[in-house]
């Protein structure tokens, strides 16, 4: 298997939920037609998709990208346009991370009642749903295929074994983390 093969796949779970997100959109603004001020923004929703953003999508999808296959092809002699479209995506990662961390400001700041975080959240979830399906058929149909001639067959092996211990850590990382964060959190309230 090539170390595209896992990323791809990945990329058809992100679509399902990017899919959702679009729903959610749509039963939004079907809302806001009727009446904007009884608009119904289903904030558990908000927080599993960003959730889902943040760790499915960015820290385990985007993390093997830049940290391996991004990390090993800027090591390489690229063409222009390999380049162009690297950098490209790196930057659509960051753009995918803000509009993100945006969205869940949008939805606390509606929680609190902000008259402007409902057209906040139409907005970032307009992006999301317009960069995401974009995003992926460039990775999938332009980049992924030909930057995978840059690489010896053992650095293809080698590459796919990193990506599954990357993945492999991955549950550690997340939960450590949030161990980590109340620790800090209750030390500070002592």
């Amino acid at each position: 298997m090539l170390p595209i093969g896992p990323l791809m796949a990945e990329h058809r779970l992100i679509e399902r939920l990017v899919h959702l997100l679009a729903q959610e959109l749509e039963r939004l603004k079907s809302n806001v037609a009727v009446d904007p001020e009884f608009a119904f923004v289903d904030p558990v929703f908000i927080d599993a998709a960003v959730d889902f953003l943040r760790t499915y999508a960015d820290r385990c999808h985007h993390g093997k990208e830049e940290d391996l296959l991004f990390a090993a092809l800027a090591a390489k002699e690229l063409t222009p346009e390999h380049r162009r479209l690297l950098e490209e995506l790196t930057r659509e990662h960051i753009q995918a991370r803000e509009l993100t961390r945006e969205l869940m400001e949008a939805k606390r700041d509606h929680l609190r009642q902000d008259p402007g975080a409902l057209e906040r959240i139409l907005r970032r979830l307009e992006a999301l749903v317009e960069l995401y399906p974009r995003h992926i058929a460039t990775e999938d149909q332009e980049f992924f295929l030909p930057v995978m001639e840059y690489f010896s067959p053992a650095e293809k092996e080698e590459l796919l074994a990193r990506m599954a211990e990357f993945d492999r850590q991955l549950i550690h990382e997340k939960y450590r983390s949030l161990v980590e964060a109340y620790e800090s959190r209750r030390a500070c309230q002592l």
